[in-house]
């Protein structure tokens, strides 16, 4: 166990708004809320280690208790990688803006052999382990809008993060295995082109999803035929610097892709058709595509697809609580 080497109070507050403008309760972090903490992670060297990647080598293997790491405020140029068997890390961040985990790494950057990297492994940060939660970080992939280019890939599973930002233009977060299961509260996602995409189970819970100018579909879900769920969005809000009309809500990348949106306020950039079929006709008797009670203007859904679906009320509270669709495990 990494044992916290030096001994300075600190006070620090987190503060964020969320749609309505309402802020969240400050909090306190005292000398003894550190002792708490199994490693501190500071670029000024003042903790026990200066990269958060240190710090994840230093979690053993196949350790069932939770690892708890702070990471002080700064930026950290590191390409990360949280390997299979290093479970149960949370990853506390100081401030969520002013802790900026990132990296440059685009999916048609050369390798070694003459070829590509590609987009998996374009990802800033790679998430392998399971039951890992992130509070109070900004992730980001900074190369730009330079085609595919990943923030966050996550293949663990029951995976957490809260109060987040992820940052990046195309393919900016990752959700890619289809056994994972991931939460996300009161995050901020933002991108292009297919700016969330994968074959995971995951909930994004008052989220902003911001669409930024240059792009055209937010999601592009990967559910194998075997899930029940894919991406399942509540209570959020899809925010954007983008023209009207501009974004569809989803495209199949595989045939039975599932995406949801439920009680979301929309902009005026999402097209009122809502859904795109990416050019397979197929994929509208496969896919399942529907919305629940979407507000704003772009959440009228009179033109919407005719083969997308409005949930009644029966199944949104039957088949779409957090309980019903994560089953066994109750993130928290």
């Amino acid at each position: 166990m990494v044992v916290f080497n030096f001994l300075m109070a600190s006070v620090f507050f987190i503060n964020y708004s969320f749609g309505d403008n309402s802020t969240r309760n400050e909090t306190k972090e005292t000398l003894n809320d550190f002792k708490s903490y199994d490693i501190i992670v500071d670029a000024n060297g003042k903790g026990d280690f200066k990269t958060v990647q240190e710090a994840f080598n230093a979690v053993p293997l196949f350790k069932t208790s939770q690892t708890k790491i702070f990471v002080k405020n700064g930026i950290y140029k590191e390409k990360l990688e949280l390997p299979l068997n290093k479970n149960n890390v949370t990853l506390i961040g100081e401030s969520k803006e002013n802790v900026i985990l990132t990296y440059d790494d685009f999916a048609s950057k050369s390798n070694a052999t003459g070829g590509t990297i590609g987009t998996s492994n374009s990802a800033s940060f790679i998430v392998t382990g399971n039951g890992f939660k992130a509070q109070n970080i900004t992730f980001e992939n900074s190369s730009g809008p330079v085609g595919q280019a990943v923030a966050v890939r996550v293949d663990g599973d029951r995976v957490i993060f809260e109060n987040c930002k992820f940052l990046g233009f195309q393919d900016t977060l990752y959700p890619r295995e289809s056994t994972s299961r991931q939460y996300y509260k009161n995050c901020y996602i933002e991108g292009t082109t297919d700016f969330i995409f994968g074959g995971s189970t995951v909930v994004f819970d008052q989220c902003e999803i911001f669409a930024k100018k240059g792009g055209s579909y937010i999601t592009a879900a990967n559910t194998p035929e075997s899930n029940l769920y894919g991406f399942v969005f509540l209570n959020c809000k899809l925010t954007t610097n983008s023209k009207p009309n501009s974004y569809f809500l989803g495209r199949p990348w595989r045939n039975y892709a599932r995406t949801v949106f439920i009680k979301c306020e929309m902009d005026s950039h999402i097209k009122p058709q809502g859904w795109h079929n990416w050019g397979k006709p197929e994929a509208e008797k496969t896919a399942f595509y529907a919305e629940y009670q979407s507000s704003g203007i772009g959440g009228n859904a009179e033109s919407r697809a005719n083969w997308s679906h409005q949930l009644s009320a029966e199944q949104f509270k039957k088949e779409y609580s957090v309980k019903a669709i994560f089953k066994d495990w109750k993130p928290n």
